[in-house]
């Protein structure tokens, strides 16, 4: 943006000294003393093209929005970066849970395995009763180091998008191990504010903006150019009489100061055909912005749904569990007293060690329903305000190689948007149904 505000002012600056020797071939008459000669020169020129039909202004106002655009890209990664490192907390915590559940069902299936070797023992069950139960606890037991694994690749992931080394990190993960709770409602205001939150809607709107303000930078080459041009300076050489010690005496003193008007005026049609290309360019990027605004609103409601029908699935699966748990009971107990095969007893530990898995594979997803919803309503970029742009560290790195000036802290007139609705506002809002 600086570079294109910079041709405002006098395009053209510079100071330049020269001196030569020179020799004159002696066939060329020029001096009958000599035909070599010193030549000094010192000036500086300038030439200023007026904004007379606004193209420079046009370009700053593409550069402006160029550089307001890379800030919305800025913002959506932050967007991107916060859904991912909840959403993978919580694939942290799902998986905490299944381990626990899965340990649970060992323990269960454990004694159910001592239960069929005492029968064994006692001649009232036969030997595959004991190679069942085994079988089902070996398969129990296989899925703990796989769930292990999956957290171990999860903890890394994390890691990762912390800006750290893979690390378990159970420091950071030893309080609560629960899956995380969401809200009873999701309250998801209005379509404007959808619009107006989103950084990569506002990043496809600013790259709109700064395409159109180039048709208008490609259209000022169709008109007359006026600028102005100077130059003042002084030469001396030690030709006859001259000396270069009077290289900056009045004598010496030459300049020239004027107006000039260009015009492309055989072009072969090279320029309009360039403002068409950016307008064409510009209709592209339309048509991006519209795409984007309708993925916005199918990611929304993708998040919605997935919410809503989260909880709903929770319901049921909770229902399935409570009966699971009852069948486990009952079977069991029949087993004890000979009324009911080993085989029931080993259907009913699968039953519930399923639908344990299956219910909170389910809680996990509503808070991942919850996490897309609210990425998809552009939340998570609000992390970056009062906060600069470039971390310390970094800045003095690039302030070591490069004199940055200010720029590496700017005080951005930044795009304000509404805060994340909440249940209180004004707006619709997800419920879902009673179970």
């Amino acid at each position: 943006m600086g570079v294109a505000i910079g041709e405002l002012y006098p395009q053209q600056q510079q100071l330049s000294t020269s001196i030569n020797y020179n020799r004159i071939p002696v066939s060329v008459p020029f001096n009958r003393i000599s035909n070599t000669y010193w030549l000094a020169a010192f000036g500086t020129s300038a030439g200023w093209e007026i904004d007379l039909w606004g193209k420079l202004r046009r370009g700053i106002e593409s550069a402006d929005a160029a550089f307001l655009a890379s800030v919305a890209d800025y913002d959506d990664v932050l967007v991107t970066l916060t859904g991912d490192v909840a959403s993978t907390y919580v694939k942290i915590r799902t998986i905490e849970t299944q381990l626990a559940i899965a340990r649970e069902n060992v323990e269960r299936q454990r004694q159910t395995l001592a239960i069929a070797q005492a029968r064994f023992a006692g001649g009232v069950a036969t030997k595959r009763d004991v190679y069942q139960a085994e079988n089902v606890l070996g398969s129990t037991e296989a899925s703990i180091p796989q769930l292990e694994f999956e957290r171990r690749q999860a903890t890394n992931a994390l890691s990762i998008l912390l800006g750290m080394p893979p690390d378990p990190l159970d420091d950071l993960l030893s309080g609560s191990s629960g899956i995380p709770v969401a809200p009873e409602t999701l309250a998801v205001g209005i379509p404007a504010d959808l619009l107006r939150r989103r950084p990569d809607i506002r990043q496809a709107e600013l790259k709109a903006a700064a395409q159109c303000a180039q048709i208008g930078f490609a259209k000022g080459d169709l008109l007359p150019a006026f600028s102005l041009a100077g130059n003042v300076g002084t030469l001396s050489s030690d030709i006859g009489n001259a000396s270069l010690a009077k290289l900056f005496s009045g004598s010496t003193l030459a300049y020239s100061a004027g107006p000039q008007v260009t015009w492309n005026i055989l072009n072969y049609g090279q320029i309009t055909n360039n403002v068409r290309v950016q307008d064409a360019k510009f209709q592209e990027f339309l048509v991006e912005y519209q795409n984007t605004v309708l993925k916005a609103q199918k990611e929304v409601e993708d998040g919605i749904a997935e919410f809503g029908q989260s909880r709903q699935e929770v319901g049921f699966l909770q229902k399935s569990v409570e009966a699971a748990k009852g069948a486990m009971d009952i079977a069991l107990m029949q087993y004890k007293d000979g009324v009911a095969d080993f085989t029931t007893v080993l259907n009913a530990e699968e039953n519930l060690y399923k639908a344990q898995d299956n219910l909170a594979t389910a809680q996990g997803q509503i808070a991942l329903g919850l996490i897309k919803a609210y990425r998809a309503m552009g939340g998570g970029w609000e992390v970056r305000e009062s906060r600069d742009f470039v971390p310390a560290a970094m800045r003095e790195e690039m302030a070591r190689r490069t004199n940055w000036g200010g720029l590496l802290t700017p005080d951005l007139l930044r795009p304000q948007a509404p805060a994340l609705p909440s249940a209180d506002d004004a707006g619709p809002t997800v419920r879902p149904p009673e179970w």
